[in-house]
């Protein structure tokens, strides 16, 4: 059996297949369950590479925060850079997870061939996900609904990419 291991942020990136948890990130000025959580035990349930396969999240192990702002941003944009699949997971509520960052990171990562879009229409604001839904089809990202077809195709990702290897 394969195994999955979490790497949180600013900790060192492993060498090997690796995916990347992209989206928002529950703020404690208006706490909110992670949907990180689940969508790791997706991807260990679902995982079937001949290799241990490294989950990259931005949250913090212990809701430690970052010294520094920029070591934050530094270490997610590292980790995206190396990610073999970017899987970006938008359950856009404007009021208590809106994403704004994760808007900018979608726009960076679209054309990468690395991005798979999730993007539930039971979230409290679906319309606010409709820009990104369109980029993402005219740059043939995958557009899902429900985590678990989100993670089938990002886990497709690192397969193809560690085919050649």
């Amino acid at each position: 059996m394969t195994t999955v291991h979490l790497v949180m942020a600013r900790e060192p990136i492993p060498a090997g297949p690796k995916v990347f948890l992209a989206g928002p990130t529950p703020d404690k000025s208006a706490p909110v369950p992670s949907w990180r959580p689940e969508a790791l035990a997706l991807i260990t349930a679902q995982w079937t590479g001949p290799e241990p396969l490294t989950v990259l999240t931005p949250e913090s192990r212990h809701g430690v925060r970052a010294e520094r702002y920029e070591h934050q941003v530094d270490w997610e944009t590292d980790a995206r850079a190396a990610a073999d699949a970017i899987l970006f997971w938008i359950p856009r509520d404007m009021k208590r997870m809106p994403g704004m960052t994760t808007n900018v990171e979608f726009g960076l990562d679209v054309s990468t061939g690395r991005a798979v879009l999730g993007v539930p229409a039971d979230c409290p604001n679906p319309e606010r996900n409709r820009y990104l839904a369109y980029v993402a089809h005219r740059h043939g990202v995958p557009v899902r609904e429900t985590l678990t077809d989100t993670v089938a195709d990002a886990l497709a990702l690192v397969t193809a990419a560690a085919a050649p290897r």
